[in-house]
């Protein structure tokens, strides 16, 4: 698999690692904590207008929305702000170091049998926009019951550690066009979710209109004795007035000479009791049928009800706060190997070091996104390229540059 880009460690722990590095003195270390501590301070106001960016242009489509607008949006202007809530969601997932799971790897997901051992439909055409991205991929393995939990095998399987999800509904006139009733959704209403631990296999049972369809093998279980035991039970109850009817059949058609004596009052009643008989066979049947079909709905409810982090515009403030941490990590990160370096670093040499460090000291293996954190630091002037070397600013007048950007966000206070 492709390394992550992930930092599995948090912010905090990150900023004890560098410290513990050894690369600084005593008196560096609190100075080096009170940059991070601007550092994050920075971070965390520029992510606060992202999030209520994010919030104006989900408002007008939040199915949990508890608030009146104080103006109604044209449909111009609803499409406009849709556009900018799918951008805006887009950059802070990557910033998150999400990757986007494509039409193509959605489709093979979909394609790969469930883990849960059912049959999940998603009827695609109700959405007018999907979109999925993942975080962290492993290899698990797990252990499934087969022949009746007579027999268990252990499977590996690909797994997701985050999964975040957005679904666009089409309007109403579609659903009534296709005379669909009572309906889970808000026609026109968009869905936001974010879950856990989501094996690859069933990205389905995340669809809010996952349908529970019986796999072959189930429907046989079911249907096999059932039909066995019809037949024994025609048969046994039923087969003196099956012999009745079909006598009377052949008279009446011409294929038999005698008219076959009538049914007395015993007969009648051994043929409505046998007929009464069937039809409760008939409905306990019917009745295992349904009762699977809800075991296997409370597999998928009880998984979903456990996996899921959270919904709607609650997602964006766990995706920020992820974001903001995993920005802060990369910036910070840079900033430390370049101050610490006893020698001239490139971008491409810069980017292995922290890779290496991460491999051998903390048995993390990842790909170290280099490009991103020294764009963060170039934006902030902490940092300047001299051709190919990069160049940083010492410690002391790069805490003074981040208190002064920090004084500078309000200025109504000139005078």
């Amino acid at each position: 698999m492709d390394r992550d880009r992930f930092i599995p460690f948090s912010q905090a722990d990150v900023l004890e690692m560098c410290l513990r590095d050894g690369r600084l003195s005593a008196e560096e270390t609190e100075s080096f904590r009170g940059f991070s501590q601007l550092l994050t301070s920075l971070f965390h106001f520029e992510f606060h207008e992202k999030l209520e960016r994010l919030k104006r242009a989900y408002a007008p489509y939040d199915p949990n929305r508890d608030v009146r607008r104080l103006n109604e949006l044209t449909e111009p202007e609803r499409k406009a702000e849709l556009k900018r809530l799918v951008a805006g969601m887009t950059e802070i997932l990557e910033a998150a170091n999400y990757e986007r799971i494509t039409e193509a790897d959605l489709q093979t997901a979909l394609a790969e049998e469930s883990l849960f051992n059912i049959r999940l439909e998603v009827d695609f055409d109700d959405f007018e926009e999907v979109l999925f991205f993942r975080r962290g991929e492993n290899v698990k393995q797990r252990e499934i019951k087969k022949l009746f939990g007579f027999k268990r095998e252990t499977v590996e399987y690909r797994n997701y550690d985050r999964v975040a999800i957005y679904f666009k509904f089409k309007d109403e006139a579609y659903f009534k066009s296709q005379k669909r009733k009572n309906l889970m959704f808000k026609p026109g209403s968009t869905i936001i979710k974010l879950f856990y631990d989501i094996p690859k296999a069933d990205l389905e049972m995340l669809f809010p209109n996952t349908q529970i369809r019986m796999k072959l093998f189930d429907k046989l279980v079911i249907g096999v004795p059932a039909f066995i035991g019809g037949l024994v039970m025609l048969v046994m109850k039923l087969g003196t007035a099956f012999a009745f009817a079909g006598s009377l059949l052949a008279f009446y058609l011409g294929f038999s000479d005698g008219k076959p004596d009538s049914m007395d009052a015993a007969q009648l009643m051994a043929l409505g009791s046998g007929l009464a008989g069937f039809g409760g066979f008939l409905f306990r049947q019917y009745t295992k049928f349904k009762n699977r079909k809800i075991l296997f709905m409370k597999m998928l409810s009880d998984s979903l009800y456990f996996k899921n982090l959270d919904n709607n515009a609650g997602v964006f403030h766990h995706l920020l706060d992820a974001a903001e941490e995993e920005e802060c990590k990369e910036a910070l990160l840079g900033y430390f190997f370049l101050l610490t370096t006893d020698k001239d670093l490139t971008e491409k040499a810069l980017d292995d070091v922290i890779e290496g460090w991460f491999k051998l000291k903390w048995d993390a293996d990842l790909d170290f996104e280099v490009d991103d954190a020294l764009a963060k630091l170039e934006r902030l002037g902490l940092v300047r390229r001299d051709g190919d070397i990069l160049r940083v600013k010492p410690l002391k007048e790069a805490k003074a540059h981040l208190d002064d950007i920090w004084d500078n966000y309000f200025t109504f206070n000139q005078d």
